[in-house]
């Protein structure tokens, strides 16, 4: 999958687009899913143009990747879900289900989830 620039979370990074911010720094943007699965279900996007987690950890630099991560702990302590428990998930590619061709993760907490994988 190639990246492309005018999807919603390129949009939503340069502004164009609004959003339900949680937690911004150089590194990364974290915002709340427009459909919840879980009644926290926060996402977490790098600055940059990445299409997945493959993709990041190849091209991006050495800095950008240690403080995504480092953001993503910090959106955790922040919406208060380390303690009782969260699930983080990537989605990469068409049978990961991946809808938007830029690099995200998904935060959801709030309740038990239950099993990982449907069987």
């Amino acid at each position: 999958m190639a990246y492309d620039p005018n999807n919603i979370f390129a949009k939503i990074l340069r502004g164009e687009i609004p959003c339900n911010k949680v937690y911004e720094d150089q590194f990364a943007l974290a915002f709340h899913d427009i459909k919840p699965q879980a009644p926290v279900h926060v996402l977490v996007i790098p600055k940059g143009d990445y299409v997945s987690l493959a993709d990041f950890t190849a091209s991006a630099p050495a800095d950008l990747i240690a403080g995504y991560f480092r953001a993503i702990g910090k959106v955790a302590q922040q919406l208060g879900i380390v303690e009782d428990g969260f699930r983080a998930l990537f989605n990469a590619g068409a049978n990961a289900g991946q809808e938007v061709p830029h690099l995200h993760i998904h935060l959801f907490a709030g309740r038990p989830l239950g099993p990982m994988l449907a069987r």
